[in-house]
């Protein structure tokens, strides 16, 4: 019985996890400082960003590209820098942020 809780906990914590390392990684990398999940900051929200791209084929390349190089005018005058991340890296928050709702 305790290696079948111990089964289920660690499964748990298994499926949960790229949630939490993307967040994580977020934090790490100090997106968070300008952008939030739900409301705009200096960036935008990236429930917006989310929206906006969703469905489009090419966005997580598109977007990968941006956080690594950076980009201006997409949401309004203030740019965002280039960022020191690793292109996986790179995808890796894209694809967390794709995924908000």
């Amino acid at each position: 019985m305790k290696s079948l809780f111990a089964l289920a906990a660690l499964a748990a914590v298994t499926l949960s996890s790229p949630v939490f390392a993307n967040a994580e990684l977020a934090q790490k990398k100090n997106c968070m400082a300008c952008h939030a999940v739900d409301k705009k900051l200096v960036g935008p929200a990236y429930k917006d960003v989310a929206a906006k791209y969703a469905g489009q084929k090419d966005a997580v390349a598109k977007l990968a590209e941006k956080v690594i190089k950076g980009g201006s005018g997409v949401w309004g005058q203030i740019p965002m820098p280039a960022n020191a991340v690793t292109p996986d890296e790179a995808k890796t928050l894209v694809m967390w942020v794709l995924a908000q709702k």
